[in-house]
């Protein structure tokens, strides 16, 4: 994994953490880039700037992202929101790295491609920091982690606007609770969301998630819900289904075998949430996206 290897060489030459974007596509007032961070919690967070719009799909890791739309903590499969000219900070207080695919977009392009997805103008295009990680976001996420293993068949151009569309369309509906949570309740949800992308296949119930958390389950849950804008079971079946995702057109085994090294039961269970969370079979997905 890439992020790992850089992480491994941060640590092995004693360097400090830093942001490192790879250009992968551009058009028309549009960039796609794969940025790796290797910041951790003795690097102190700096103030930048968004040139253009940013939506930063999270692909792995955590951080904290200060806009003037509000604090937030990033996790895998959700969005990271940032309006042209706002300054911004990600902060990594609660552990190493993060791998964002980063969308670019220049204001007059939003604006039209807002236009287009009859998104009405407001002052900021943006007024929450994040979309979590929500079920019609899971193929978008999925499609932008196989971008990256083979970034010059992935029609980006493509990936671009329907990210842009999806994003403008549930950011405008949604409202963002400002509220802060005390650090050290942040700290732990943010060990729990590694804890789990690391090991998506385990027995992550609420009672060993709190547990871990030295958290009371009620406690837990509405803190886990509070910081990432999902259950914690919502958030470990979306990260199964975003890993089986992607097993499913990298490699060559057996929809069973994937569905029970994911953490599935079995195939009938795994297929029927497949299909609700992608809307087609697993099969269907990996004919689709080019493996037989």
């Amino acid at each position: 994994m890439e992020l790992d290897r850089a992480l491994a060489r941060r640590r092995q030459h004693g360097t400090p953490g830093c942001t490192s974007p790879r250009i992968i596509a551009s058009g028309d007032s549009w960039t796609v880039a794969d940025v790796i961070c290797t910041s951790g919690p003795d690097d102190r967070p700096f103030e930048e700037r968004h040139s253009w719009y940013a939506i930063a799909i999270v692909l792995a890791g955590s951080f904290e992202y200060r806009s003037p739309a509000g604090l937030a903590l990033m996790t895998p499969g959700s969005l990271m929101l940032g309006n042209s000219g706002q300054c911004f900070e990600c902060g990594h207080a609660h552990g190493e790295g993060d791998r964002c695919v980063s969308f670019w977009y220049g204001p007059d392009h939003l604006d039209r491609l807002a236009a287009d997805s009859g998104v009405r103008r407001t002052a900021a295009r943006f007024t929450v920091p994040r979309l979590p990680a929500l079920r019609t976001l899971s193929p978008l996420v999925a499609g932008a982690a196989l971008g990256l293993s083979s970034p010059s068949d992935t029609p980006w151009d493509e990936l671009s606007v329907t990210v842009a569309a999806n994003a403008l369309r549930l950011s405008a509906g949604m409202s963002f609770d400002r509220r802060g949570s005390p650090l050290n309740a942040e700290a732990r949800v943010a060990h729990a969301v590694r804890t789990i992308d690391r090991h998506p296949a385990g027995t992550w119930t609420l009672a060993r998630l709190a547990s871990a958390a030295r958290l009371s389950p009620y406690h837990f849950l509405r803190t886990f819900t509070h910081l990432t804008g999902v259950t914690p079971h919502q958030y470990v079946l979306r990260a199964r289904l975003r890993h089986a995702a992607v097993r499913l057109v990298r490699e060559s085994d057996s929809v069973l075998d994937i569905a029970l090294d994911c953490g599935f039961g079995d195939a009938s269970n795994f297929t029927r949430t497949f299909r609700t969370e992608f809307g087609v079979s697993p099969g269907s997905y990996r004919q689709r996206s080019g493996r037989r």
